[in-house]
């Protein structure tokens, strides 16, 4: 039997990967904007290059319905080696681009083009590692597990926060938008090949063991999980809306904010965001402990609504540019966002049945992401663009926080044993 520390790691691995990537897109977004997208308006530049960012994930439902039917039909171990594959290619492809003064459009097509093959592979990535994380935990330890999958993630942005300043520690600006924009890519090829070694030898959970045993196989889970339990598909959707875009603009879009909108730019803003999503990481497993204890339900509930309460204001008091206030704030903002983040897993998984779980989960996780959260950078950008109001994402990030919590409100209370087995409702 494999390790308890080999499982998690090798459960986990590729939603850093996943997120490392998709972090250090936004973090060098101003840099790759000048290269594939040049303007004489600095703001156009960015909405272009966060639309590409937002790309890569209106595709993510594709890459769910195929690796959900592959996580249902042959194994959760099967679809995570082959989702790190599927993303670790085109991340290190990124790096040999060339730039629109090499090649014209051709290279912000060719841009689009890896996003998308990227949104594909991580449609299923990171389902499938909340299914097998859950399916394998204790049964009095499931949240505590599936939190791993989330920590990994943002274990993910973090490394993508240190390479970024570090790389604006080491080198001028002229260099980063030269060719320094192009190594933390190749360093994803780092973690592709970990994971994939982390997981040559992967066990299969003993949910889907089972399943297999008794013959209990949905020949077509997806619409299975849309036929049988729709209503289901929808919550989760809705309850997931805030883990995307609180994660993306608080984390991922942050230093932008703070460094190219707010004025004057917040000094020390990527160092100031790496520290918190170090304490980000710390709370998520914690979060997920108190899940166990309390169920994950109520502390969803807890953290939309403090969510809800304290984002604007916030954002009023770092709008002034202090470094104090932004300290604070992204103190606060991690603190919440464990909550968030942490018992996630654990309710997507309770919310379906072990034979549709996968592709259940990916329809409703997906479809949520791909409109709400890959989209939130651009969004925000785009808002404070529009309206000139640097508080406008706060906004936005309040009334997704009321979705999220509504809908917490109304999936079943607590889990339903070790295969995390809903009641069976429709609803």
């Amino acid at each position: 039997m494999q390790s308890v520390r080999r499982t998690v790691v090798s459960g986990a691995i590729g939603n850093a990967l996943e997120w490392y990537d998709f972090a250090v897109f936004a973090f060098f977004a101003p840099f790759i904007s000048t290269q594939f997208f040049p303007s004489d308006d600095k703001l156009a530049g960015l909405i272009n290059t966060f639309g590409v960012f937002a790309a890569g994930y209106l595709v993510r439902p594709v890459g769910g319905v195929l690796f959900g039917r592959l996580g249902d039909r042959q194994g959760r171990k099967r679809a995570l080696r082959v989702s790190i594959v599927a993303m670790a290619i085109p991340t290190s492809l990124i790096a040999v681009l060339p730039t629109h003064a090499q090649a014209g459009v051709l290279a912000a097509l060719l841009l689009v083009a890896l996003r998308l093959l990227q949104g594909v592979s991580v449609g299923g990535e990171f389902i499938g590692s909340i299914c097998y994380l859950v399916e394998v935990a204790p049964a009095k330890r499931r949240a505590f597990y599936g939190s791993f999958a989330v920590m990994s993630a943002v274990g993910g942005m973090l490394l993508g926060s240190a390479v970024a300043t570090l790389l604006h520690s080491l080198l001028t600006t002229a260099q980063l938008e030269a060719w320094g924009w192009r190594l933390p890519f190749l360093g994803g090829v780092a973690i592709g090949l970990f994971g994939w070694w982390m997981r040559r030898k992967l066990e299969e959970t003993p949910t889907f063991r089972e399943l297999s045993a008794t013959g209990g196989i949905e020949r077509q889970p997806l619409s299975a999980a849309l036929r049988e339990m729709p209503g289901r598909v929808f919550k989760l959707a809705a309850m997931v809306m805030l883990l995307g875009v609180a994660i993306y603009t608080l984390f991922i879009w942050m230093p932008t904010y703070l460094t190219h909108i707010v004025q004057p730019a917040v000094p020390h803003a990527l160092l100031v965001n790496t520290c918190a999503m170090g304490l980000l990481i710390l709370l998520m497993p914690l979060a997920g402990a108190l899940s166990d204890r309390m169920g994950a339900k109520s502390v969803l509930i807890l953290a939309a609504l403090l969510t809800a309460l304290s984002v604007y204001p916030l954002f009023a008091w770092i709008d002034g540019g202090t470094l104090v206030a932004v300290i604070v704030a992204q103190i606060v903002f991690a603190v919440i966002n464990g909550a968030v983040q942490g018992p996630a897993p654990v309710a997507m998984v309770d919310l379906f049945p072990a034979r549709i779980r996968y592709s259940g989960i990916a329809a409703g996780y997906n479809v949520s992401l791909a409109l709400f959260g890959g989209t939130a950078p651009l969004v925000a950008t785009w808002l404070i663009h529009r309206s000139g109001d640097l508080t406008a994402p706060a906004v936005y990030l309040v009334a997704v926080a009321v979705v999220s919590g509504f809908a917490a409100l109304t999936i079943p209370s607590g889990a339903k044993g070790a295969a995390g087995e809903p009641d069976g409702g429709r609803g």
